[in-house]
């Protein structure tokens, strides 16, 4: 379930990027580079399973589906936490006074 929300996210997030391309202020392409960083990441946790015996996406067990959904959401919120402390720090950079 995390794989499909984060996937999910990547996927909203690359399609806004070249929607609005032309006007790069808010750097969505670092947004949609942090999810699919994030994709990638459960892939490969899943082919662990795999490796272990496991499913790749647990689906039957309702608990563990809602507990999988939640760190989906946890890790979709984290990334638009860092996404926005990226735009604050780049902002301040670009914005502070030269100095002699």
């Amino acid at each position: 379930m995390t794989l499909i929300i984060t996937a999910a996210a990547a996927v909203v997030a690359t399609v806004v990027w070249f929607v609005l391309l032309p006007n790069n202020k808010f750097r969505i392409g670092v947004l949609a580079l942090i999810y699919w960083a994030a994709s990638l990441m459960w892939c490969v946790d899943g082919f662990a399973n795999l490796f272990a015996g496991e499913p790749f996406i647990e689906l039957h067990d309702s608990a563990v589906m809602s507990d999988d959904a939640l760190l989906g959401g946890i890790v979709v919120l984290i990334g638009l936490i860092v996404w926005v402390v990226y735009l604050i720090v780049r902002g301040l950079r670009h914005t502070s006074p030269k100095t002699p």
